[in-house]
């Protein structure tokens, strides 16, 4: 590589209604003449993690992700699924063109393309955690999560809209009504510093490391990017009501304040489910439903803001 800077882009030509391609021309446009670039295409589930674990392995160590937050959740999933270079010394920016662009707004990185594109360009950067997955009863790699990690309703969900999201904004609410109706509460056990909680009709969890989820919902109290803490909220036996009564608070993070909602912080849980396992997301992504290890990683990778 030349003394130029160098970005790989890895963009989803079908996030965003099919913005992907459309939008890359305008960057790549941008970009070319100042930097090395190299860019790639995603076409199939997961192709962003094996992208990223090739271009890492080529050297690059910063990221223009194009897509919404299911492409960064794979970006970050490949970073993480290597050991070629430490995640600390790699940096990446977001074009945000998904449905709910969720972890941007924590950052308050904006929507509109010239302006995302310039504080990449500008290369001011921050850190932040990052959350891990492990499975204990499969041999599964680990899955990796940069927003917040859903266990329940919200897992549920993020499943019923996975294959529509042809509603825009309006999607994952759409989605939450829908799942009012199909939802089972599950028992669990809880293992926090060696110590074990039953917690019985649970309706969801939440491990947030950003504040929004779903399109803007606020479903945890206190998350900080970078404190090295999972911001934990714990809903039992909510019923249909009580969310229908408080689906303002939703929106605006009183919902955490509900009696039935418990608040804490911690880097590591244990989550061992009853037969009824619940749906789990990370990022909006559904993943594997059994019984799962959750720690961080604090200031694990760095970001254009």
């Amino acid at each position: 590589m030349s003394s130029k800077k160098a970005f790989f882009v890895i963009i989803n030509p079908v996030s965003g209604n099919g913005k992907g391609k459309k939008i890359w021309t305008t960057v790549q446009r941008k970009l070319q003449y100042t930097y090395n670039i190299a860019y790639q295409f995603t076409t199939h589930t997961n192709h962003e993690i094996e992208i990223t674990l090739a271009a890492i392995k080529k050297g690059f160590k910063h990221f223009i992700i194009i897509g919404g937050d299911g492409t960064l959740n794979k970006f970050i999933t490949g970073v993480f699924s290597q050991n070629v270079v430490d995640s600390k010394n790699i940096t990446f920016g977001v074009i945000a063109i998904g449905t709910g662009n969720d972890w941007i707004k924590t950052h308050h990185i904006p929507t509109n393309i010239t302006k995302a594109l310039a504080l990449i360009i500008n290369g001011k950067t921050d850190t932040q955690d990052i959350g891990c997955v492990s499975y204990l009863k499969s041999s599964l790699p680990n899955t990796y999560f940069i927003n917040l990690c859903g266990i329940g309703f919200d897992g549920l969900v993020v499943d019923i809209v996975s294959n529509n999201r042809t509603f825009g904004k309006l999607t994952y609410l759409l989605g939450a009504l829908k799942a009012l109706f199909l939802f089972k509460p599950f028992n669990l056990n809880l293992t926090q510093d060696l110590k074990t909680k039953s917690y019985k009709s649970c309706f969801m969890i939440q491990l947030g490391i950003c504040r929004y989820t779903g399109s803007g919902m606020q479903l945890t109290e206190q998350p900080n990017h970078k404190d090295g803490l999972f911001d934990v909220s714990i809903a039992t036996k909510l019923t249909r009501w009580d969310i229908i009564k408080n689906i303002v608070g939703l929106f605006n993070g009183k919902i955490v304040f509900h009696k039935k909602v418990k608040t804490f912080k911690t880097n590591h849980l244990q989550l061992n489910f009853d037969q009824n396992k619940p749906l789990i997301q990370a990022d909006g992504e559904s993943i594997k439903t059994e019984d799962i290890d959750v720690s961080i990683r604090p200031k694990a990778i760095n970001f254009y803001c």
